[in-house]
């Protein structure tokens, strides 16, 4: 899963009703996290007969030109790639497109391998690793409540690898590397789409590399497969950018607050999605870890909403 930081997102809404800003910023918020919810790992089960690196391959390949074609239309495209004269700006943009690159690969081993189950609680606990890294790479204080919230995670997984005898990498990977690629954004300030364009330059190379290999080892699906499979393929980037572009929009119209407990919509989605539709196990060990991580999530958003509460928060702008 590839979900934007809000604060990285910027656009000009001054001229709008606050009420209506609010109303349509939480339609597109909500319309954003179900999508990643559920037709991001739909559209991945679908083609789990396609080799996972031409899942990813494509994902790249097809929406790179989306964001480049929307940057032109903005006028931006120019000074997106200025920024890369900064070679601060340069080497964390290199960081921070591993990090999203690693995510994207997990998260679609985690839904062609029926261990979606394991994605949604990375993203349940992605705000909590958040927090601790601001607090071990930027020094920003903890609040009480956020080291209890922390702690009880951090117990939910310790049990979940006792019990199974084995760390439950995926959800701990996805968690990590969106947390340092979200670390990474927030250190250079640029923007969500901006960056993602960037991000997607830099890898575009290995991109080209990895599916010419397919093609000459007569691996490639996307024309030895059936037409379904082509298009499949082909629409790769707009499943990937149509929630950025609906998150983007909801990101400047919308408090951090509300933002922060929206984001659960979209690991609640993919549990429902994984345990209702994909029939994945969900047993004892599985309810025990996830009840200690709502509790912590509900620590968690609660304290937020009482920091939130005592100043005054301004929209994203």
């Amino acid at each position: 899963m590839d979900i934007p930081l809000p604060t990285l997102v910027s656009f000009d809404l001054t001229n709008k009703p606050k009420s209506a800003v609010g109303f349509s910023g939480v339609l597109f918020s909500i319309g954003a996290y179900l999508w990643w919810a559920f037709i991001t790992p739909l559209y991945f089960k679908v083609f789990k007969q396609i080799p996972l690196v031409e899942l990813v391959i494509w994902r790249v390949l097809s929406g790179l030109p989306l964001l480049l074609a929307l940057l032109y239309f903005k006028k931006t495209l120019a000074e997106c790639f200025k920024a890369l004269r900064n070679k601060r700006i340069f080497f964390l943009l290199l960081a921070s497109a591993f990090f999203i690159s690693v995510n994207w690969v997990v998260f679609v081993i985690s839904v062609v391998t029926d261990r979606l189950i394991d994605s949604s609680l990375g993203y349940y606990i992605c705000p909590l690793v958040t927090v601790s890294f601001g607090f071990l790479f930027l020094g920003e204080r903890l609040r009480k409540l956020q080291i209890v919230a922390i702690g009880i995670a951090l117990i939910g997984v310790v049990f979940l690898t006792i019990a199974h005898g084995a760390l439950p990498w995926i959800a701990v990977t996805l968690a990590c590397t969106f947390s340092m690629y979200g670390l990474m954004r927030k250190i250079m300030g640029v923007g969500s789409i901006e960056g993602l364009t960037v991000e997607m330059t830099f890898v575009l190379p290995v991109c080209i590399a990895l599916q010419w290999w397919l093609f000459t080892t007569e691996s490639s699906e996307i024309v030895a497969g059936n037409w379904f499979v082509t298009i499949g393929l082909l629409l790769g980037g707009l499943v990937t950018m149509m929630p950025l572009l609906l998150f983007a929009s909801a990101a400047s119209r919308l408090k951090l607050s509300t933002l922060g407990v929206l984001q659960y919509i979209s690991p609640t989605g993919q549990l429902l999605l994984a345990t209702v539709v994909f029939k994945e196990k969900f047993g004892f060990n599985e309810a025990v870890v996830f009840s200690l991580v709502w509790l912590a999530v509900a620590l968690y958003s609660f304290d937020a909403w009482r920091s939130s509460s005592t100043s005054v928060e301004p929209l994203l702008e």
